[in-house]
């Protein structure tokens, strides 16, 4: 399996990931430990796994969101709860909302302890921990017992270990956290810009002022699209994510890929009709690889 071939298997399952960022289970379990519901239950269960760090570490491992958002939330997060009961409350949320949209028939399956290990095999392929600090406290945390939540935990540690690979893709491209996001959305395969700007904390006038520095690089056009300039260089950085993220798909091979995904592709495709996912939340091009 070539790097683009894996990469293009990642971002087809990181929706079975994403469910633990729209699922009311999630914040219903957080509000049980004291955090405020929206931001906070984001940015603290993301980055629980990495202990009590401040907003400093947040935003770097996160990238493109507003520093000034992330200091709302972190490290006040943490007096309201530990990060060891946010990560426990993680796990338990997901696990609810994984039974609520697939059925206890698909969640204790032999399909699913299938997948799940398929996924164990992917992630020992990982080389190390190595400039990868996000995946690294989410390696620390054992696997889960019951196959749903082991086969979500090995999604994302695979999605973590990408995400740290594709942050120094964008550091190596040139592109700040704001770039990055802006240039991404360009591409119509990530998020709506509005709704990009607007979650990541980013007011109008800070994404007009990083539109007008990438068109004087000539990486974005005028009428907000990503120049030729602009293209090549998502290319790059896109090209680059692949290859430093490529040797769990590798280690799992062709055979186990195809058979993961044949498990698999069903179980998102069902999240997503089930409505899991807010409308609006894509742009026009998403689900495509570049």
């Amino acid at each position: 399996m070539d790097a683009q071939s894996a990469g293009r298997v990642a971002r087809s399952l990181d929706l079975l990931h994403a469910v633990s960022y729209f699922a009311p289970e999630v914040e219903s379990r957080f509000r049980e430990l004291g955090l405020e519901p929206g931001r906070m239950t984001y940015f603290a269960g993301r980055s629980a796994p990495m202990g009590a760090v401040g907003a400093g570490v947040v935003t770097s491992v996160f990238y493109n969101f507003n520093p000034d958002l992330v200091a709302t939330v972190i490290p006040k997060a943490w007096e309201l709860a530990s990060p060891r009961n946010v990560a426990a409350a993680r796990f338990a949320a997901v696990g609810e909302a994984f039974v609520r949209l697939l059925g206890d028939d698909v969640t204790s399956s032999p399909e699913m302890a299938e997948a799940a290990q398929l996924l164990a095999i992917a992630v020992d392929g990982i080389p190390g921990p190595e400039g990868r600090p996000l995946y690294a406290g989410h390696a620390d945390l054992d696997w889960p017992d019951t196959s749903h939540l082991a086969f979500w935990h090995g999604l994302t540690l695979l999605r973590e270990y990408r995400g740290d690979g594709h942050i120094a893709a964008l550091q190596t491209a040139g592109l700040s956290g704001l770039e990055a996001l802006i240039t991404h959305t360009a591409t119509g395969i990530g998020f709506e810009k509005t709704y990009a700007r607007t979650r990541r904390g980013w007011t109008q006038d800070q994404w007009d002022a990083a539109v007008g520095g990438l068109q004087d690089r000539e990486l974005i056009g005028r009428d907000g699209t990503l120049t030729g300039d602009g293209v090549e260089l998502r290319e790059v950085v896109e090209d680059l994510t692949d290859e430093l993220s490529w040797a769990p798909w590798a280690n799992l091979g062709e055979e186990g890929v195809g058979r993961l995904l044949e498990l698999a592709i069903p179980w998102r495709d069902t999240i997503v009709d089930a409505g899991a996912f807010p409308d609006g939340l894509f742009g026009a091009r998403y689900g495509q690889s570049r």
